[in-house]
């Protein structure tokens, strides 16, 4: 099995609003997601595939769904407010956690033809969420 990884970087707002702690709080992160493709063979390159082409697939839904947008789940009662001032917002069924992240980032790019391995998205330098279907 071949695996290769591409890393983006993106931000977002959100809040966990049934958090215990400081995460109830709106705030938000600078992330890295680390998209991992695999195959048991390589193509006539020599490859799994090409980094750009995962690049450019992933880069289209971060940009358009994701970077600097704030993420709250459906239920928040800061959407009405949001709404009526125009603000940008993007509303989840789920809580929006690195772990929910990293399972939509996997789903977009599988949907587009990857045979995606996993999905690791890095909140911090030192906490990740992994998303993977085995």
């Amino acid at each position: 099995m071949f695996v290769i990884t591409k890393e983006v970087y993106f931000c977002y707002g959100h809040r966990l609003m049934n958090h215990p702690g400081k995460c109830r709080n709106l705030h938000g992160h600078s992330v890295k997601a680390s998209i991992s493709i695999r195959s048991d063979s390589l193509n006539e390159q020599a490859m799994v595939c090409d980094f750009s082409d995962v690049k450019a697939c992933v880069e289209t839904f971060i940009d358009d769904v994701l970077d600097h947008n704030f993420l709250l789940h459906k239920d928040d009662p800061l959407i009405p407010a949001l709404t009526a001032h125009n603000e940008q917002f993007l509303a989840l069924d789920e809580h929006p956690t690195a772990e929910v992240l990293s399972k939509m980032i996997y789903q977009y790019v599988k949907q587009r033809g990857f045979d995606v391995d996993q999905v690791v998205l890095w909140e911090t330098a030192s906490a990740c969420a992994c998303y993977r279907e085995d």
